[in-house]
């Protein structure tokens, strides 16, 4: 009898351990729409996260490039997450997302404490986050969805 009731204890403390860790998964703030970007919308998958401005002219050419890719990647646990160099915010946000006609989500948070990611010292750059959070590329520079889908294939194929 006291085996049982401390093996059914075990199992309640494994369950109560296990909502309380679920309920520590951060979200990762807004997008460029005031929606909340939930954390469960993208744990596991891997991430393509790209840095720009609105000055930045490489950023604004590689821009319809991302949507491509991000319309390629549709339906695929890969999603590509833009950031604002400049940290804007709010209505300033969606504003330049939307003159520059970004389609794929802009986080208004910066995501990189949540992944260890350096401070962006050129723009545009690009981080490949693998799905389970860790760094696997770095890119300086214009990039094309070819190319990026390409890295994508050949580090997924790697794992």
């Amino acid at each position: 009898m006291v085996i049982r009731l401390q093996a059914v204890m075990a199992n309640i403390a494994g369950i109560v351990a296990g909502l309380l860790l679920a309920g520590c998964t951060e979200d990762f703030g807004v997008d460029q729409h005031g929606q909340k970007v939930a954390a469960e919308r993208l744990e596991g998958q891997w991430l393509v996260i790209n840095y720009w401005a609105e000055w930045c002219a490489p950023c604004r050419s590689e821009i319809p490039e991302l949507n491509t890719l991000a319309e390629q990647l549709s339906g695929q646990p890969i999603s590509v997450l833009g950031v604002n160099f400049d940290g804007l915010q709010g209505a300033e946000l969606s504003k330049a997302a939307q003159a520059l006609g970004i389609e794929f989500t802009v986080l208004a948070e910066d995501p990189a404490p949540r992944f260890g990611l350096p401070r962006a010292e050129v723009l545009p750059v690009t981080f490949i986050v693998d799905g389970q959070g860790q760094v696997r590329e770095r890119l300086l520079g214009e990039q094309t969805a070819a190319g990026l889908g390409a890295r994508l294939t050949i580090l997924r194929t790697q794992e």
